[in-house]
This record gives C-alpha cells, structure tokens and sequence, in this order.
C-alpha cells in the first residue's frame, strides 16, 4: 500500500519522466517562489579577486568581511556585467588585476543564458551571450539590469553635475538600452569636433562647411538625448514622491528638474525639429568662443538635474539629512520604474550604504529590500539585520 506522500511521488516522477522532452529541470527550478536572476557569478582577475566563483541559492545576499578585502570590489563585478561601466573605475582597465593582463566576468541568467565580459589591458573590451560575442554592447540589458546603491553615490546630490549626468545617463540606458549607443556617438563626435578647432585644417581653410556638418551631427544626437534625459525624469519623479514621503514620514513637496542650456524651450516641448533647430541656433551662437578654445559649452554633456525640496535646492541648502533621505528615495525610486516598466524587477547592490543611514532609515531600507528584486548587500558585521532578514537570506564570507 501506497502512503499519499509515497504517491504523490510516484505521481509526479511519471510525470516528469513522461514529459522529460519538454520540460526542463532548470525551468522549474527558476518558478520557485524565490526570484534568483543571476544563479552563478565567475570572476577572474577582477581588481583584487584572482578568482572567485559562487553559486546563489537565496534572494538576498550578503557579503560579509572587513573593510578593504574586496566586497565592493566584488559587488562592482556584477554591476559591471549589467551596466558595462562602473561607478568608482575611470577607465575599465583600473578593473583588471594589476599583475594581470585580462579579466573576466561570467553570470549565469535564469538558468539558460551565459553572459561573459572580457577585460584587456590592451584593445577594448568584448561580450559574449552563449559563447556568442555581441554586436552592440547594449544587447546585453536584454538579459540584465541592475540599481546599484552605494555609500558615495550622495555624490549625485551633492557634488557637481557631472555626477547627476552620469546617474541620469544610467537610468535611461536601462530604460532604453540604445541610449547607450548614442551617448557613444556623442562623445565621439565631441572629441572630433574639439580636435578640428585644434587642427592645421582649421587653422589654414576655416571653412564653415566643417563645422555647419559638426552642427548638424551634435544637433541631431543632443536632440535624442535631451528628450529621453527628460523623459525618464518625468517618468520616475512620482515614485521618488513615493519614497521620500515613506523614508522622511513628512508632507515635504520634492522637485525634479531637468536644467538644459537651450534657451527658449517650454517644459512641454517634444518636437524633435523645434528642438534640434534651438540647438543649431546655441552652436552657432557659441561658435567664436568655441574656435578660440577649442572646448563646447553647450550641450547634454553641460547639463543639469535640478533637485528640490520645497522649491529649496537639496544640494545647496538641504542638510545632510535630508541629502540622505533624498538620495535613498532616488535609488528605490529607480528599481521601482525599471520594475514597472520593464515587467522584471533589476538586481539591487547594496554597497556599504547601511553605515551611511540612521537606524530608521536602515530598517525602513532592509523591510523594503529583496521583496522582488535580487539583492546583493555588503556589511563588516551582522548586527544590523534581524534574525528573520538573516534566515532568508545567503552569507558570501570573504
């Protein structure tokens, strides 16, 4: 005689056995309560790692160890393999291992796909998905995305705009993973223009031909540019009203905006040929100085996000408190619009920001953590996080 758990077994090993061509163990793996996106992480020679490899059994990790033995370092691996760029290397050759000459980056996505990052220390960097090398670089954000938080990306609303460039360059690159193709294109295009002033060409011929094709290009590029930054602005401010009502528990009245060098335009304007022909007009206006010093200022690499509380800016004026509570709601902001938008929650890093908040604020940020994304935190010790939070969750000791 068959006891029910002893046939329910039975039940479902025919099944399975019946249905062995069509299903895959992986698959039913990956419908498990547990939203586990990234199931294996490979580094070699990444920074410090000579290497290091991991399989990930739980939702919420956390990497464990004391300071300056590479858990940011390990935590930039998998922002690095889901952004392509990271937030504390200039160049990605500040990545690889100083006695090394590659380094490389493996993740396994949902059982089924393997992306791969070759770094060198010469010539550029090369991705593969299935052993297959990518054409463009952005095809990688079909299978990965990530909001990475860490303790100086306060940065974003403190320091100067560059940093809030990058932020929102970040954002929309998820949002758009082409967007990361035309901020590529404008740099170059930047760098070219800036070369021709300098050039004997210019020097000698001086012909407006150049430059009016110069205009043209730019024009084109900061129009496309300029309405997806502000795009995604609009798109993610209210879920930072959301967030900042919940971390701050005030009725404070936040504003996000985007601070561009083309004059003359209406918040509401999106017609890309009113756009581009303000810009022609800014270009050709900035054109004497420009060919005197041979540097562009104006355009999307000279703009702002503007961040207020109460019509007050955060950056000039908002204590450090408030800078804090800010800058945690932009983050849970963002993972809350990828989530949205894109159906698939990113993978959250969490990188030593606990030191950085009051107890209030580190238990309103770990009750709201892991919920559907992955999520990857680093700490030195334990005593932050609740027994439950520990249960649930896998321990990396480095």
């Amino acid at each position: 005689m068959l006891y029910p758990t002893e046939l329910h077994a039975l039940l479902f090993f025919n099944f399975f056995k019946e249905n062995l061509n069509i299903l895959n163990l992986a698959n039913l793996i990956n419908e498990c309560i547990k939203k586990i996106f990234l199931n294996k992480l490979k580094i070699k020679n990444f920074r410090n790692h000579k290497s290091f490899g991991i399989d990930l059994q739980e939702q919420r990790a956390i990497v464990l160890g004391c300071n300056g033995i590479g858990k940011s370092n390990l935590l930039e691996s998998i922002e690095f393999l889901s952004q392509l760029k990271s937030n504390r290397a200039l160049s990605d050759k500040d990545l690889i291992e100083n006695d090394s000459d590659m380094a490389e980056v493996i993740g396994q996505i949902d059982f089924r796909d393997d992306l791969k990052l070759n770094l060198f220390r010469k010539g550029s960097k090369k991705i593969y998905v299935n052993d297959s090398i990518v054409k463009k670089q952005s095809e990688i954000k079909n299978y990965i995305r990530s909001v990475c938080f860490c303790s100086s990306d306060i940065g974003i609303v403190r320091n100067e705009p560059s940093y809030r460039r990058i932020w929102i360059d970040k954002v929309v690159s998820q949002l758009e993973p082409v967007y990361l193709d035309l901020i590529s294109r404008f740099n170059r295009l930047l760098k070219q223009r800036s070369h021709y002033w300098r050039s004997e060409s210019f020097q000698n011929d001086q012909s407006s031909e150049i430059v009016e094709s110069f205009d043209i290009q730019m024009s084109i590029i900061s129009t496309r540019i300029f309405r997806r930054r502000r795009r995604a602005l609009l798109k993610i401010k209210p879920y930072v009203e959301y967030w900042h009502r919940y971390l701050s528990k005030s009725k404070e009245h936040i504003g996000i905006n985007y601070l561009s060098g083309i004059q003359n335009i209406s918040p509401e304007e999106e017609e890309e040929e009113v756009i581009t022909k303000k810009i022609i007009e800014q270009l050709i206006i900035q054109r004497p100085i420009e060919s005197l010093t041979g540097k562009c200022n104006f355009g999307p690499h000279r703009d702002d996000v503007e961040f207020l509380i109460n019509n007050i800016s955060v950056r000039k004026y908002g204590s450090s408190g408030q800078q804090r509570t800010f800058i945690l709601a932009l983050k849970m902001a963002e993972l809350d619009l990828l989530t949205k938008t894109l159906n698939v929650p990113p993978i959250l890093i969490l990188d030593d920001v606990l030191a950085e908040l009051d107890i209030t604020r580190q238990n309103l940020l770990l009750n709201s953590v892991g919920k559907d994304s992955q999520c990857f935190i680093s700490a030195t010790h334990l005593d932050k996080f609740n027994q439950s939070f520990l249960g649930s969750s896998q321990m990396i000791y480095l």
